[in-house]
């Protein structure tokens, strides 16, 4: 009887532990994923300095593939950095077609491309004294272009002399068996654009909890160190004739003002209006998704649940623009990073 007891009790404290899985050291950092020169806005910059930020991941460039070119670097991204960031991430999407239509030696001058690129544009824009001890690869990778994709990460390993992480959607996460583990250094679990905008009618396709508690229940621990990336955006898709047209990132105040709401996420246009290049007209539907601070606060739980965290982790948030963070106060954006210590 005596033994049944300590058992039963040492599995409520072992379970207990689990769920707390706390974070000693949470690396505070920001997704920068703008596509032209700028500077960091009046929000941007306060948010940093207020929450003692000091680690960008920032979006070198993007490659794709020309049947003419081949692979070929686009979307190229210049920024001044602020004095409160000391160390950044060169990151660099790269579309699946790359790994899909290219032979291995074409993967060979990949790396080196993208390597030479990378330590151009950090010569370029970056002071001296910026930290880069790693590169991030960015790519939605499939079963197809998997054996692809990951040669070119050993090759950009072998002549970069840097750390190389690279994103991880939910799906590999889960389905690592089939998917494969890649051969870095460590993941960024990207915990958003769960579902399909375009299929997922009744469900937030940025970020849907029960859609994220069946990729994170049920799962081991990952073979590799786990960061995490969290959205703190949002975004309104346009519905003109039942018919989609097109994203709004921008001026959501503006147009909540001349709608009315119809059902969960959804809206009706009441005034003809232009945001931006869109041309609104009254009837039109528009699909609001956006991440409350109650989401990311389930989010958080769910995560310190079903993953086991190393004493330091990179906790990011996408992204560092006036735009999504004007939704946010300056101590709700803390709490996030302070949530996964508590």
């Amino acid at each position: 009887m005596k033994k049944t007891l300590f058992l039963a009790l040492l599995s409520v404290i072992l379970f207990s532990c689990k769920n707390e899985n706390n974070i000693k050291n949470v690396e505070r950092a920001f997704y920068y994923w703008k596509t032209s020169d700028s500077r960091l806005q009046e929000q941007a910059d306060s948010i940093l300095k207020t929450t003692n930020t000091k680690k960008l991941y920032v979006k070198f460039f993007e490659v794709e593939h020309n049947e003419l070119m081949g692979n070929i670097p686009f979307s190229k991204n210049r920024m001044n950095i602020y004095d409160t960031i000391i160390e950044i991430v060169p990151t660099v999407f790269i579309k699946n077609e790359v790994f899909l239509k290219s032979s291995f030696n074409e993967l060979d001058l990949l790396a080196d491309n993208i390597n030479f690129l990378i330590n151009k544009y950090r010569t370029e824009d970056f002071e001296k004294g910026i930290v880069v001890k790693e590169f991030q690869m960015d790519c939605d990778w499939t079963i197809k272009s998997k054996d692809k994709y990951f040669y070119f990460l050993k090759k950009l390993k072998s002549i970069s002399s840097k750390e190389i992480s690279c994103t991880l959607r939910l799906y590999p996460y889960k389905y690592r068996e089939k998917m494969g583990i890649p051969p870095v250094d460590k993941v960024t679990l990207m915990c958003y654009n769960l579902l399909n905008p375009l299929e997922s009618p009744k469900q937030n396709s940025i970020l849907d909890i029960e859609e994220l508690s069946k990729y994170l229940s049920g799962t081991s621990k990952y073979p590799l160190h786990v960061d995490i990336a969290l959205p703190i955006y949002s975004w309104m898709q346009l519905y003109q004739n039942n018919q989609f047209q097109n994203v709004m990132y921008n001026n959501h105040e503006y147009l909540i003002k001349n709608m009315k709401k119809i059902d969960d996420l959804w809206y009706e246009v009441t005034e003809d209006v232009q945001v931006d290049e869109n041309y609104i007209r009254i009837g039109d539907k528009i699909k609001y998704e956006q991440v409350t601070k109650e989401t990311i606060e389930k989010t958080i739980a769910l995560l310190k649940k079903n993953i086991d965290f190393d004493s330091t982790t990179t906790i990011a948030l996408f992204h560092l623009d006036d735009a999504p963070l004007q939704k946010y106060t300056n101590e709700e954006i803390n709490s996030i990073y302070t949530s996964f210590s508590k």
